[in-house]
């Protein structure tokens, strides 16, 4: 392997996770021999870039952006472009535009397998990801000359605490320190400064939160009921928006909610997981007791807070998820699992396709072997062990992904033809 693997590369990074990651992965690639530049859209993509000759600040409008990124790319002769995340505007409308051009779009999205991995892909992710059109037959092919051993997950989160500082801290730099970026437009919904607002509060009431989400949890495991757990995402999330028929929390709330009145037994509960991350900026809480009350369950619906979904996994009967990634972790224990959006997960070896109210009657279970073999690919693949936001989880993410960045062929590629890096032993970093 040469020393400058990455010369002649010439990388152009998009937005990325909160925090410095995407600053410390441009420096490991500058230090392989390629050649890197940032475009930065306002304050909080300035603040975390430290690298001022690099950084190319974007100040035009969402209509302007596409031929301002051709015409970077035409300038500074770019191969490849980073970025994470692949259905907001500015990243759908410059992938679209690098395949045309014949680039390499290097995509990161948080890890389909979690707590402790995090998802690198070329091309697209969720919805988008070549997972979606794989057959876990093609999977089994390619596996077959590989390690059969595969490496249990560390049963805690990782770095939720880190996120939600970043978070905040990003959000504070584009409010009060966005005058040069006037054109800038968030891709969701909510101002900047209400998302600042409601990370901060979100920081402040997490002990709150704790407790809250104590009580709860033990009321459901020492309930003695049988219960389904729904696992809820968050209203903003990609997938959610872009790879769901729901618009809205509350419709899925509904289908669920009427799904389990219609079908499953009289003793049997419903407990609703909110995301680790839901910050309240959409009343899931209030609109669960109304359509609860108007399906006449309301003593039968129950609502935890965020926290470990482990705990809540180990006594359920079924799980139901729109696309959350978190459904994995019951496909991992058996648990039988109904989805309603696209998913990487989502292939019919392991996902009910029943109606729901029959799936809560008589849940049919997963191919658990068929999972396994799924698992297993992935982790040979597209996961990387590693996080975005805690310093330690940096340092193991970084150990890897960048050689797989500078690989000639993508992770699914490179495992078929037998190049693909070792996977090492993965250690719990707290």
């Amino acid at each position: 392997m040469p020393a400058d693997i990455g010369e002649n590369r010439v990388f152009l990074f998009l937005q990325g996770p909160h925090g410095p990651f995407f600053h410390r992965l441009g420096r490991m690639l500058r230090l392989a021999g390629a050649t890197v530049w940032r475009v930065g859209f306002n304050a909080g993509d300035r603040a975390f870039w430290f690298h001022p000759k690099s950084f190319l600040p974007y100040r035009g409008t969402l209509a302007d952006w596409p031929d301002h990124f051709a015409a970077l790319v035409a300038e500074k002769g770019v191969t490849d472009i980073v970025l994470y995340g692949d259905v907001r505007a500015i990243h759908a409308q410059a992938i679209a535009r690098a395949r045309d051009m014949g680039l390499t779009v290097h995509v990161f999205e948080e890890g389909y397998i979690r707590p402790y991995w995090v998802t690198y892909e070329r091309g697209g992710s969720n919805g988008h990801s070549r997972l979606m059109e794989m057959p876990v037959d093609a999977m089994r092919q390619t596996l077959a000359d590989s390690d059969p051993d595969t490496i249990l997950p560390p049963a805690k989160w990782g770095d939720t605490r880190q996120h939600v500082f970043y978070g905040a801290l990003y959000h504070w730099f584009v409010m009060f320190r966005n005058g040069q970026y006037r054109n800038f437009q968030p891709h969701r919904s909510l101002s900047v400064a209400k998302e600042f607002q409601l990370y901060l509060k979100r920081l402040l009431l997490m002990p709150a939160h704790a407790a809250e989400r104590w009580l709860a949890t033990t009321r459901i495991r020492h309930g003695g009921f049988p219960y389904h757990l729904a696992l809820l995402q968050l209203e903003h999330d990609a997938s959610f928006q872009a790879h769901s028929p729901f618009s809205t929390m509350t419709d899925f709330l509904d289908v669920v909610i009427r799904g389990f009145a219609e079908g499953a037994p009289r003793h049997h509960h419903l407990v609703f997981k909110a995301h680790p991350l839901e910050d309240g900026r959409v009343p899931v809480r209030r609109d669960l007791r109304r359509i609860a009350k108007e399906a006449g369950v309301s003593d039968r619906v129950h609502f935890v807070r965020g926290g470990k979904l482990a705990q809540l996994l180990a006594d359920a009967r079924t799980a139901v998820t729109v696309n959350s990634t978190a459904a994995q972790q019951a496909l991992f224990r058996g648990i039988p699992l109904k989805t309603f959006g696209s998913a990487v997960y989502a292939k019919p070896e392991f996902v009910s396709t029943q109606p729901l109210p029959e799936f809560f009657a008589t849940p049919a279970r997963p191919d658990r072997k068929a999972y396994q073999d799924y698992r297993r690919y992935l982790l040979e693949t597209s996961q990387v062990a590693g996080g975005f936001y805690s310093a330690r989880g940096r340092r193991q993410l970084l150990r890897m992904v960048v050689d797989m960045m500078l690989a000639p062929e993508d992770p699914y590629d490179a495992l078929k033809s037998g190049t693909a890096t070792p996977r090492q032993q993965l250690r719990v970093v707290r």
